[in-house]
Formats: structure tokens, C-alpha cells, sequence
């Protein structure tokens, strides 16, 4: 998968074109819509951009765990190496500081990373305060071009911003 990116001049474009997408075949969960006015997309009836495109999600919960993972591994290692008033300790207790870190990571990961604007959208956040609209469309490789194309020859009003050559797990 790709993910495309449009920059729009108003809410009637993009209504129009995401209608084309979905003429195309394209799933209405690949296409999202980045505005301003979030009121705006639910009169024209445009798919809204949710916490996955606007946040940065889900490298949050991948750092977490890689964190907490650490943290947890060199637990285990100080618990193996310097065990408690005679306990005796294994590599289950740096096995099990391991799962438990990443787990904690996991949980608080997510919670920083919520809040964080998604980190590939900030070359666009002065056109999206300025008004217009980040169109977001995932499509698979193949359909790169066609599409891109579809929307060069209806909307050559619109600003074709480049592809993502990966597109996360879960967009």
C-alpha cells in the first residue's frame, strides 16, 4: 500500500473527488480527510481523518514497547545479577521484566502519543490552517498512477503532494 497526498481548495472538491475514489473502487477506511473545520467534512458527508492519521499513534506504541522493553530487560539483569536477601533468580525474571516493561510501555505509550500531532502532516498544517484540505487516500502500488491521473485530469486545480512509500500497519 501508498498513501497519497492531496492538498484541496475546498470542501466541494473534495467531495467530488472522493466520490470519483469510491467510483474507482477505492474503500471509503482508505480515504481520509485532514481540515481545519471538522464541521465542514460532516455537511459535505467527506470521510474524516481519525486519531490514526492525526496522531502520531502508532510510533508511540512502538517506542513505548521498545522502551519499556529495555527498561524491563535491564531490570531482569539487575535482578539476576544482585538478588534480594537470598532470593534466588533465573532467566525467567529477565524473561518476565522483558514482557512486563514492554506491556507498561505498551499502556503509556499511546497515552503521550495521542496528543501528538501526526509528525508527516506538518508540511501541511499552515495550507490546512489556511483553509484548504489535506485529501489522504491509501491505495495499493498499482493503483498509484491511475489515481493520481484520475485526479490530475478532473481537478488540475489540485496540488498533488507526493506518495508515502509505506503505508503504516493500521491506517
Amino acid at each position: 500500500m501508498r498513501r497519497l497526498y492531496f492538498l484541496v481548495p475546498d470542501a466541494e472538491k473534495a467531495a467530488s473527488i472522493v466520490g470519483e475514489l469510491l467510483l474507482r473502487r477505492i474503500p471509503e477506511r482508505h480515504i481520509h480527510v485532514v481540515a481545519k473545520d471538522h464541521h465542514l467534512l460532516k455537511t459535505h458527508d467527506i470521510p474524516q481523518a481519525g486519531l490514526l492519521q492525526e496522531s502520531d499513534l502508532v510510533p508511540s506504541i512502538e517506542r513505548g514497547v521498545a522502551a519499556g522493553g529495555v527498561a524491563g530487560l535491564v531490570a531482569g539483569l539487575l535482578a539476576v545479577s544482585f538478588p534480594p536477601a537470598g532470593l534466588v533468580l533465573g532467566g525467567g525474571a529477565v524473561l518476565g521484566g522483558t514482557a512486563l516493561g514492554a506491556a507498561f510501555g505498551a499502556v503509556v505509550g499511546p497515552m503521550i502519543g495521542i496528543s501528538v500531532p501526526n509528525s508527516q502532516l506538518k508540511d501541511f498544517e499552515a495550507a490546512i490552517e489556511a483553509g484548504q484540505l489535506l485529501l489522504i487516500v491509501d491505495v495499493p502500488k498499482a493503483d498509484v498512477e491511475p489515481v493520481i491521473e484520475l485526479v490530475r485530469a478532473h481537478h488540475p486545480e489540485v496540488d498533488i503532494k507526493g506518495v508515502d512509500p509505506t503505508v503504516p500497519r493500521f491506517p
